[in-house]
């Protein structure tokens, strides 16, 4: 009975092919080596459209099925990245170069999570920035300041195709790639 009511902690993202992957996992790999914080690594390089949230296991294929009947009208898009930023005075990030597709994107996701699965309604002062951490609260303010001067100059350019919607749980330790919800719709223009 404990398995059919246990809840277990999930986060929808875009997650960017392997080698994108890899080289923002590097980033966070040099934040732990010269600073310690190594919390960015307890997940892969993502973009957050669902904040953590709790849900029952037993009641994953209702989130399945919105999740699939969500993402495959989606039309695949290019995202940009450019550079760093930062939300002062522990997390240091990779930004997007575009919000605008990334925040309808993550509008319309919500919607539907608040209509089909009841999810709370957002609340309109949490305003969305899309981004890819690399460090984050495990990051000393000191060290932030240290951490910050690195990256703030860095040149960094990629970019990625957001193709499919991802599904993360939480597997007590870190996060793993649960479920992937691919885009089949056609691109607009």
């Amino acid at each position: 009975m404990e398995a059919v009511t246990r809840k277990k902690h999930y986060f929808i993202a875009l997650v960017p092919e392997s080698p994108l992957r890899d080289t923002v996992d590097d980033f966070k790999r040099e934040i732990k080596r010269r600073y310690g914080a190594a919390h960015a690594l307890k997940y892969p390089a993502h973009i957050t459209l669902q904040m953590p949230f709790h849900w029952l296991e037993s009641e994953e294929h209702l989130l399945e099925k919105c999740l699939r009947e969500f993402a495959t009208p989606q039309a695949r898009h290019t995202v940009n990245l450019n550079g760093f930023d930062c939300f002062s005075p522990r997390v240091i990030f990779v930004k997007v170069a575009d919000h605008l597709p990334l925040q309808q994107l993550q509008h319309a996701l919500k919607k539907e999570l608040v209509s089909r699965l009841e999810f709370p309604e957002p609340r309109e002062a949490a305003k969305f920035h899309p981004h890819m951490t690399i460090a984050t609260r495990d990051l000393s303010a000191s060290d932030f300041k240290q951490a910050w001067e690195t990256f703030r100059s860095r040149r960094f350019h990629a970019s990625f195709i957001a193709g499919s919607l991802f599904l993360l749980k939480h597997n007590g330790k870190t996060w793993d790639i649960f479920m992937e919800f691919p885009f089949q719709g056609l691109p607009e223009g």
